[in-house]
C-alpha cells in the first residue's frame, strides 16, 4: 500500500521522538551510584555516540502498525506461530501474506527471509524465528537469537533499507528470559549500527508495556546518551558483552595454537581474514583450503612442524567460517537436509542429516558445505551425535567421496574430537561397502564412531524417541519395513 494512502492508524517512524530526544539530565532509578572524578577517563565498550543514538527509537506500540521499510515478524520454523505479533502482522497484512508464506518453505531458526508487506504501511516484513530457550542450552540459544537480529539487520543491509522496527524476537512461548534477550538485541544492533551505521536511517524497538521498562533500563548500556550516562552505566554491563559484532562469545572458541608457548608470534602471523583473502583465489576451495599435498610433504622433509600445520589449518577454518557468516545460504537452509534436535540418552546434543533432502546434482555443493559449517561451529564445541537417515536415498543423494574429504579436512579439530557417535540409519549392503571403505581408506578415526542402524526401534535405545524429529517419511518406510508399530509415533509438526 501507498504510505501515502495509510490508514490513520499507521504509525510514521519519523514521527516518533528519539533516543535521544527522550533524555533527561538526570540520573535513572537503576543508575544511582554517583560519578566519582576518577572514573571520567574510564571509557566504556559501547562508548557516547550521537550519530548513534539518532538512529534509535523506541516506541511502545503494536510494530504491525509502523510506517517504515520493513518490520520484523517472529514465528516459529512453519511459519505457522499465533502469538500476539504475528497475528496482528496477519490481520493488517492481510490474506495474500499466508499464500506468500507457503512460498517460502518455512524458515529455520536464527534465519532470516523476507516478503511483501500488502496491506501494511510497511513495505516488507523480515520473518525470523527466535530459539525454544533451556538454561541447560543457554550457549546455543543465546547464538541462535544473536543470529535474528543479525540476519534481520543483513537482510535490511542488502536490500538497502532506510528504516527497521523491530518486534522483541524472543516470544513468552519461547521462554526466553526477557532481560537476558534484550542485551543481546541491544548489544547486536549497536556493534551493527557501528559498522553499517550508513545503511539504516532509523531502528525501531517496538515493545508492550512489560517491555518497555526492561528496554529503558538496558538501553543506557548500549546507547548512552551522554558521557555521563555513559559512565554511570559502565558498572552494570554484563560479563559477557559479545565480540566485536555482538556475538556471544563461547570461551572455547578463544583457545588458539601457538606453535613456542610463550613466544609472541611473529607479525606475519597476526594478519587478518581481509588480509588472508586479498591473496587467494575467486573459487571457493582455493580461498578456503591451500595445498594441503604440500604441507603434509614439507612436514615429512621437517620444514613444516605439526604445530604450524594445526595453526595453518585453522586460518583456513575461520576463513571458511567467515564466509559462511557472509554469504546467503537461505536456499541450502530451505532443503532442511540439517537440522538440530533434542539430546541422547548421555545428554549430548543430537543433530540429524536427512540424505533425501540433498538435491546433490541441483544445489551448490560449496554453499552446503558453507551451510554445514555455519550450522556445525557452535553445536562442535561440546559433544554430540550425528544421525544420518538414508532411507530411500538414490542416485541423486549420494553425496561425493571427493566432497566428503573435503568436508573432513577442512573442519575444525573439535568437529572430530566431539562426535561421539554417527548413527547410520536404515543402511543398504553399498552403503555400508562404501562407508567402510570411506572410513578405511581415506580418512581416520570415524569408523569406530559408525553404528548402523536397521530400524528406529534401534535408534531409540540410544535417543528417545521424544528427543529427535523424525521426517514422516522415514515413518512410513520403517513401518512398512519393520512393522506398524512406529506408524502411531506422530511425526513433528515441523517437518
Amino acid at each position: 500500500m501507498d504510505p501515502l494512502g495509510a490508514p490513520s492508524q499507521f504509525v510514521d517512524v519519523d514521527g516518533l521522538p528519539g533516543w535521544s530526544d527522550a533524555y533527561e539530565a538526570k540520573q535513572l532509578d537503576c543508575h544511582q551510584s554517583p560519578v566519582e572524578k576518577a572514573q571520567v577517563d574510564v571509557r566504556s565498550p559501547f562508548p557516547y555516540r550521537k550519530d548513534i543514538n539518532e538512529k534509535i527509537i523506541l516506541w511502545k506500540g503494536d510494530v504491525a502498525l509502523l510506517n517504515c521499510t520493513a518490520i520484523v515478524n517472529t514465528s516459529n520454523e512453519t511459519l505457522t506461530d499465533k502469538n500476539p505479533v504475528s497475528e496482528s502482522i496477519f490481520t493488517h497484512a492481510g490474506p495474500d501474506l499466508k499464500d506468500e508464506l507457503q512460498k517460502l518453505k518455512g524458515c529455520r531458526t536464527g534465519e532470516a527471509k523476507l516478503t511483501k508487506g500488502f496491506n501494511l504501511a510497511a513495505r516488507f516484513i523480515i520473518h525470523t524465528v527466535g530459539p525454544k530457550y533451556k538454561s541447560r542450552y543457554r550457549t546455543a540459544a543465546e547464538s541462535s537469537l544473536y543470529s535474528c537480529y543479525r540476519n534481520v539487520l543483513q537482510l535490511a543491509k542488502e536490500q538497502a533499507m532506510c528504516s527497521v522496527g523491530f518486534c522483541v524476537i524472543n516470544t513468552l512461548k519461547r521462554c526466553y528470559p526477557l532481560e537476558d534477550a534484550t542485551h543481546i538485541a541491544l548489544r547486536t544492533v549497536r556493534r551493527f549500527l557501528e559498522i553499517h551505521g550508513e545503511t539504516l536511517e532509523k531502528v525501531v524497538f517496538a515493545v508492550s508495556e512489560l517491555e518497555e521498562v526492561t528496554y529503558q533500563k538496558l538501553l543506557p548500556l548500549y546507547f548512552p546518551r551522554s558521557l555521563e550516562e555513559e559512565i554511570q552505566s559502565l558498572p552494570y554491563l554484563p560479563a559477557d558483552i559479545g565480540n566485536a559484532e555482538g556475538e556471544p562469545v563461547v570461551p572455547e572458541r578463544q583457545i588458539r595454537i601457538t606453535e613456542k608457548p610463550g613466544v609472541p608470534d611473529d607479525a606475519s602471523d597476526e594478519e587478518g581474514l581481509e588480509a588472508d583473502l586479498s591473496f587467494i583465489g575467486s573459487h571457493a576451495f582455493a580461498r578456503m583450503e591451500g595445498d594441503v599435498d604440500k604441507q603434509r610433504r614439507l612436514i615429512l622433509q621437517g620444514q613444516l612442524s605439526e604445530a604450524a600445520l594445526q595453526k595453518q589449518h585453522q586460518r583456513n577454518y575461520n576463513r571458511w567460517l567467515c564466509q559462511a557468516r557472509a554469504e546467503d545460504l537461505s536456499d541450502i537452509a530451505s532443503l532442511k537436509a540439517l537440522y538440530q534436535t533434542g539430546v541422547d540418552n548421555c545428554g549430548r546434543t543430537v543433530m540429524v542429516v536427512v540424505g533425501r533432502n540433498i538435491p546433490v546434482t541441483l544445489i551448490d555443493m560449496e554453499k552446503a558445505l558453507l551451510y554445514f559449517i555455519h550450522v556445525m561451529d557452535h553445536i562442535a564445541v561440546k559433544e554430540y551425535v550425528l544421525v544420518y537417515f538414508h532411507t530411500l536415498t538414490n542416485y541423486y543423494n549420494q553425496l561425493d567421496s571427493n566432497f566428503l574429504k573435503k568436508l573432513y579436512d577442512v573442519v575444525d579439530a573439535k568437529y572430530k574430537r566431539n562426535l561421539k557417535a554417527l548413527y547410520f540409519v536404515h543402511p543398504t549392503f553399498r552403503s555400508k561397502v562404501s562407508a567402510w571403505f570411506f572410513t578405511t581408506f581415506t580418512v581416520s578415526g570415524l569408523k569406530d564412531k559408525i553404528h548402523y542402524v536397521e530400524s528406529l526401534q534401534q535408534l531409540f535405545t540410544a535417543i528417545p524417541p521424544e528427543q529427535i524429529d523424525l521426517p514422516p517419511f522415514v515413518l512410513e518406510y520403517d513401518a512398512r519395513e519393520n512393522g506398524p508399530y512406529y506408524s502411531s509415533y506422530p511425526p513433528s509438526p515441523d517437518l
